[in-house]
């Protein structure tokens, strides 16, 4: 460990570990949370480490106040965030709106687990894919990323940093209990090979400053409380000073910027993994946990002589519309296997356009996919 706090090197972590050791090298220096399975662990290792690099930790009453207390924290100027599952998930939802309508960067970590309700805690699920898209009121536009490994929830957690900062955002990463709780090797770069992206500050003095006035890229620099700079936020719809205006033109203006701060820069931020793609009969759409029991079926098929190709999405949200389209073009089927009753598949069968079949393989949660389920479904797609 440096002097700094920041550790460097191999390790042996679990995926809630990784996690927090990727907020911490983004430089995350708050998090505020409320314990629950299987996102704890996450919580319990930010109380131990945030101190040693100046950092505050604090457990909320609940999860409502944990989400109030990020965004606070985001506008006092540090990079802040919270983990939980699916019920603190669907609590956090307001604050969660708020932090879209305030241009809030910070990042919301969710470890998924079956339910609904309280469910199986201890246990896997993906059932919280469309509330991240669609769990808040009103149209806005969402940043949502899906590792597949505990070196992918170190790697993942910093990209949300840096994508919430560039967009001024919360950015979620849905990740699940499979992945939190499993345990592999997690390589941490120094401090100098991470890249990190700086929060964007005014450019203009203080008597000048409006906070809602984006850049060319439709993004508002951010001022941060006790800097000098004088600025109103507000839930409401609001005008590029950030006072309320209750008129329907605002609305529009507003509301159509926050979805073309995101959709516009699609091409940028969305990431997939591919693998045989081209002269595929049948591709296997999968993401996190799901994708790692795919790989097994997908080397079964081809031993098979089975052409099928993997895609995996790693950005689920936007979801990669263009990409799916193009390539159900030019194959038979999708398969798509999900902890869920049917989720991201419905993405896949949008996009698709009637072009390629789309078949779900459901399961309802608590544990991961048979890989023979998988492979009987490739089977059936290329008859």
């Amino acid at each position: 460990m440096s002097s700094t706090g920041q550790i460097s090197g191999e390790f042996f972590l679990s995926g809630d570990e990784a996690c927090a050791e990727g907020a911490l090298a983004a430089g995350c220096r708050f998090f505020a949370g409320y314990p629950i399975t299987p996102a704890t662990e996450i919580a319990e290792h930010m109380s131990d480490r945030l101190p040693e690099v100046g950092g505050t930790y604090i457990q909320m009453e609940d999860e409502l106040a944990s989400m109030a207390a990020v965004l606070g924290a985001s506008w006092g100027g540090l990079k802040a965030m919270t983990a939980t599952s699916g019920p603190g998930f669907s609590l956090m939802m307001e604050n969660i709106g708020l932090g879209l309508m305030l241009e809030t960067p910070c990042v919301v970590v969710n470890m998924q687990r079956a339910g609904p309700s309280t469910g199986l805690p201890t246990m896997t699920g993906q059932g919280d894919m469309m509330q991240a898209r669609w769990g808040s009121h009103g149209p806005y536009s969402i940043i949502a990323l899906s590792p597949a490994s505990p070196q992918e929830l170190f790697d993942l957690t910093i990209k949300a940093f840096n994508l919430s900062e560039k967009y001024r955002l919360p950015v979620l990463v849905m990740s699940e209990e499979s992945i939190g709780h499993m345990y592999e090797k997690v390589t941490i770069p120094t401090r100098e090979k991470i890249n990190i992206t700086p929060r964007r500050k005014p450019n203009v003095p203080p008597q000048e400053y409006l906070p809602y006035v984006p850049d060319d890229d439709l993004v508002p620099p951010m001022a941060i409380a006790g800097e000098g700079y004088r600025f109103h936020v507000t839930g409401l719809t609001h005008d590029e000073r950030g006072y309320p205006i209750m008129t329907a033109e605002a609305q529009d203006k507003l509301v159509r910027r926050l979805v073309d701060k995101i959709e516009k820069n699609r091409n940028a931020i969305i990431e997939v993994e591919e693998d045989g793609i081209k002269g595929a009969d049948v591709v296997v759409c999968s993401y996190g946990i799901s994708a790692r029991v795919a790989t097994v079926a997908i080397q079964r098929a081809r031993a098979l002589g089975i052409r099928v190709g993997m895609f995996r999405l790693i950005t689920v949200w936007p979801f990669p519309v263009e990409r799916v389209r193009e390539i159900a073009k030019n194959i038979k089927a999708f398969v798509v296997p999900e902890i869920n009753y049917g989720q991201m598949a419905l993405e896949v069968e949008r996009a698709a356009a009637g072009r390629a079949k789309t078949i779900l393989i459901p399961h309802m949660g608590g544990a991961v996919h048979d890989p023979e389920t998988i492979l009987d479904a490739i089977k059936q797609a290329v008859k």
